[in-house]
């Protein structure tokens, strides 16, 4: 008896380390995401650096967490919400890992766009950033708190990115047909909002996986995204 609840101490410890580990990643993936998005509001082209130092440790602790998940699976051979916390646990790593991809991407076309023809700002992409931003912070709040409600409410603003995403693509393309001198600097607006539309995707994969964290269902291709339930109507 003493052993197995050694052992049952050691896994719990264990899911505590994992947590803390990825609870790292989500305040270094929010900051970079802010950085290389207030670059964008700043038309500041010094960001891609420092955020490449912040993605090398995003990276390492991604392949820390992987590490640690197939440990837990291994050794552990954990059932039931033990189970659907560390495979939760290894998507949203996953998950925030790509987002800091995305957020040294938009950096990097800052730094190109300081170098392109100057060009007004878009209140879509300036929208854009608010929403994703937004999402991605809802997102990883939802995570903590166990809060399927919020999680839903997140993955129903993914349309509303999507929309502003080729909103940007028409005044871009039009922006370029009437000055050839704007291409450049359009196609840089234009790879930002691509990277901010997968951004908020990878928000709502995130949101998915709470759900099934919590409820132990699926609500990926909008399945059952809508149902109702306590949290949903308190929001």
């Amino acid at each position: 008896m003493n052993t197995e609840h050694a052992r049952r101490r050691h896994f719990h410890q264990e899911l505590d380390t994992l947590q803390e580990r990825l609870l790292e990643m989500a305040t270094l993936v929010e900051h970079a995401l802010a950085d290389a998005t207030r670059a964008v509001l700043d038309r500041d082209p010094t960001q891609g650096d420092i955020l490449r130092d912040a993605d090398e440790r995003i990276d390492e602790l991604e392949v820390e967490i992987d590490e640690r998940v197939v440990e837990l699976l291994a050794l552990q051979q954990p059932m039931a919400s033990d189970l659907r916390q560390i495979i939760a646990t290894n998507k949203v790593s996953n998950d925030l890992e790509r987002i800091a991809d995305h957020a040294v991407n938009i950096a990097r076309a800052v730094a190109r766009l300081a170098d392109a023809p100057p060009m007004e700002k878009l209140r879509e992409i300036e929208e854009m950033i608010e929403l994703t931003r937004g999402m991605v912070s809802d997102a990883l709040a939802a995570y903590v708190s166990r809060n399927a409600g919020t999680a839903r409410m997140v993955c129903l603003t993914d349309d509303r990115v999507d929309d502003l995403k080729r909103s940007v693509f028409r005044i871009v393309v039009t922006h370029m047909l009437e000055d050839p001198k704007r291409i450049g600097a359009a196609l840089e607006l234009l790879l930002i909002s691509q990277n901010l539309e997968r951004t908020a995707d990878l928000a709502t994969n995130i949101c998915e996986d709470v759900v099934f964290l919590v409820e132990g269902r699926s609500i990926k291709h909008g399945l059952d995204i809508d149902e109702d339930d306590d949290e949903t109507e308190h929001r």
